[in-house]
């Protein structure tokens, strides 16, 4: 799958990421009905992009965030759009398992985990399919966290110019 991210060609349209997230979150809920988590959702937050791909990016993003936020008593997740400087940046926010910064730089990299895999499963993959997209998509990601404070993933689309792939951001 990888490997296909990489090649494929990007067919951009006009996406709804907020109705992206619900998707994927109400997948994630139905799969575990009894687990309760706060999610907060910006609305109204649209790019240019392929949808496909985004589709997977958020997956991957999401899926961690439910992922490792499965031990918390309180269990958040936030989607968003914020600044980062001059441009406008998409956001994955938790309050869970998080990581050490100073490994920042092994998240995107394939079968790099961060985590023991008896205490969280997975592949290792997740991250680094996530950066590939974004890069196809002309922009970079990066992420701020903190052992057992979270993790906050963002992401630009198209850095030829400042909020080129954004088309509307919701609050």
């Amino acid at each position: 799958m990888l490997a296909r991210i990489s090649q494929t060609d990007i067919r951009r349209e006009r996406v709804d990421l907020s109705a992206v997230v619900h998707e994927i979150l109400g997948r994630l809920q139905s799969e575990q009905p009894d687990r309760s988590v706060d999610l907060h959702i910006a609305e109204g937050v649209t790019c240019e992009g392929d949808s496909r791909l985004l589709e997977i990016a958020f997956a991957n993003l999401l899926g961690n965030a439910w992922k490792f936020t499965a031990k918390r008593q309180d269990p958040r997740i936030e989607f968003g759009l914020t600044q980062d400087g001059q441009r406008s940046a998409f956001f994955v926010s938790d309050n869970g398992a998080g990581f050490d910064m100073a490994f920042a730089e092994r998240l995107f990299g394939v079968f790099q985990r961060l985590h023991a895999a008896d205490e969280f499963e997975g592949t290792g993959i997740g991250l680094a399919t996530v950066q590939r997209i974004v890069r196809r998509h002309g922009g970079r990601i990066w992420a701020n966290g903190a052992v057992e404070r979270g993790a906050t993933f963002y992401f630009t689309l198209d850095e030829r110019s400042p909020g080129a792939a954004i088309l509307r951001g919701g609050s």
